[in-house]
C-alpha cells in the first residue's frame, strides 16, 4: 500500500523556523548549496549563500561563501565566509585544519594541533578576531 501524506492540522502561523523561531513566513532563508564529494586541491566553490560539503577539502581547494561553511569533514584548504562582508558568519568543519579561514574581512589559520578534536570545530569573529573553538561551545546568537 502507498504511504500516504497526512493533511497537516496547523496554521501557517504555527509553522516555525527552527533556527529562529520566527514564523515561517517572515523567514527568507540563504540559499544553500550541498556538495556531497571531496574537493581535491585546484578546485574553488564560490556561492552566494551558505556551503554544505559532505567530505573533506584537500589543501589546494577554496570554498567562498556569503553565508556560513559547514564541511562534514576535514577542512584542509581555504575557506571564506561571510564573503560580501558579514562577519557573523560561521565556518565549522569534524576537523580545522585550514590553510587558511577567512570570516568577512578578518583572516586567521586554523591551530597546527597533532591530536584531532574529540567534537567538530568552529571559527567566529568576536572582539575583532577569528577565534577557533569546540562546537559545542558555539553561543547560537553569535
Amino acid at each position: 500500500m502507498p504511504r500516504q501524506k497526512r493533511p497537516s492540522t496547523a496554521g501557517e502561523a504555527e509553522v516555525f523556523d527552527l533556527a529562529t523561531g520566527a514564523p515561517r513566513g517572515d523567514v527568507d532563508p540563504d540559499p544553500t548549496l550541498l556538495i556531497r564529494r571531496h574537493l581535491r586541491s585546484g578546485q574553488r566553490v564560490r556561492f552566494p549563500g551558505n556551503v554544505v560539503i559532505l567530505g573533506d577539502v584537500n589543501p589546494g581547494a577554496e570554498i567562498q561563501a556569503d553565508g556560513d561553511i559547514v564541511v562534514m569533514g576535514t577542512l584542509r584548504g581555504l575557506a571564506h565566509a561571510g564573503a560580501r562582508g558579514d562577519a557573523s558568519r560561521v565556518i565549522v568543519a569534524f576537523r580545522l585544519a585550514a590553510t587558511q579561514l577567512r570570516i568577512a574581512r578578518f583572516i586567521a589559520r586554523a591551530p597546527e594541533d597533532d591530536a584531532p578534536p574529540a567534537v567538530p570545530e568552529v571559527a567566529v569573529v568576536r572582539d575583532g578576531q577569528v577565534l577557533i573553538d569546540s562546537y559545542t561551545q558555539l553561543d547560537n546568537g553569535r
